[in-house]
């Protein structure tokens, strides 16, 4: 068995586990009374969840998780051992899916979720969040011989979201104000909901508009796909840590901060949006966008409701 399945099934197997001890609220009650860094020392490891297809952000390349936001949470783990004075503290990386990943934190399962995760207040009930690392839009792709090109044209059509985000919400409720009603369906990952549409099961995938845009640069049918131009809403990313823990969010934030103040995270946002990267060595090529640069001019960590 490949050491990425080996993983996955691991992290099956302990997802499993842990809700099994949330039921009785053995697992929770843990992980929220003892602190990360507390938790990091006594293990001498720490746990980073990944996304398993969310590029640029986070994903497999073979049986290593890159990208944006793993490369941010490195720095944060390096900052780990600095304050920890424990250079030898392990970094486990561990995939986690949409609909996993808020548990996996809160159990224990994880420290950092490091993936493209929408800081909103709804979530802010269950974990706590970094400053800002991304903003992106919220967009609709669909076939180019769809005929849909606004978004009144998709009044009775279709939408799939992927299990365990915030788009379909997102999208009903800035399409219910132009009185445009359509029926949803959910995937089961990114991929699963992008193949729906090239397959013609569904009119068209909501999501962030750089996870869409990834996923046509690398698709053999990217030519037969497209996004409409208008934004059913932008969304703040960040690390996802559990809540009531300060000490350990004022070091997450002061890596982030430290990093945007001295320009680095600049040169990490090159490598994964204005450089070819994995598995293609494809380049997204997009620019920092003027809402990223005032985000990272100043540092927040306010979500969206």
């Amino acid at each position: 068995m490949k050491l990425a399945n080996r993983v996955r099934l691991t992290a099956l197997l302990l997802t499993i586990l842990i809700d099994s001890a949330i039921s009785t609220g053995t697992a929770n009650a843990q992980a929220m009374r003892t602190p990360t860094l507390d938790r990091v020392r006594e293990y001498g490891a720490i746990f980073v969840g990944h996304r398993e297809a969310s590029s640029p952000f986070s994903y497999f390349n073979g049986d290593e998780a890159i990208g944006y936001s793993v490369d941010l949470c490195h720095k944060i783990v390096d900052a780990v051992r600095v304050h920890l004075n424990d250079p030898s503290i392990k970094e486990v990386m561990v995939p986690v899916s949409s609909n996993g990943r808020i548990t996996a934190l809160v159990s224990g399962m994880i420290d950092l979720e490091c993936g493209s995760t929408t800081n909103t207040s709804g979530r802010k009930q269950s974990i706590d969040f970094s400053v800002t690392t991304y903003i992106t839009g919220v967009k609709a792709m669909v076939r180019v011989d769809s005929g849909i090109n606004q978004w009144s044209d998709l009044d009775g059509k279709v939408m799939i979201t992927t299990a365990g985000t915030i788009s379909e919400r997102t999208a009903k409720t800035a399409l219910a104000k132009e009185k445009v009603t359509m029926r949803t369906i959910t995937g089961r990952s990114h991929t699963d909901s992008f193949d729906q549409v090239v397959k013609k099961t569904a009119d068209a995938y909501i999501n962030d508009d750089i996870l869409i845009s990834t996923q046509i640069a690398n698709s053999p049918f990217g030519d037969q796909l497209k996004l409409l131009s208008q934004n059913f809403a932008f969304e703040p990313y960040a690390i996802g840590l559990r809540r009531d823990d300060p000490e350990f969010k004022k070091l997450v934030d002061d890596t982030l901060i430290g990093l945007m103040k001295s320009g680095e995270i600049k040169e990490i946002y090159k490598k994964w949006f204005l450089s070819p990267i994995p598995p293609y060595d494809t380049s997204l090529n997009v620019p920092m966008s003027p809402l990223l640069e005032e985000a990272i001019a100043n540092p927040s960590d306010i979500g969206i409701n």
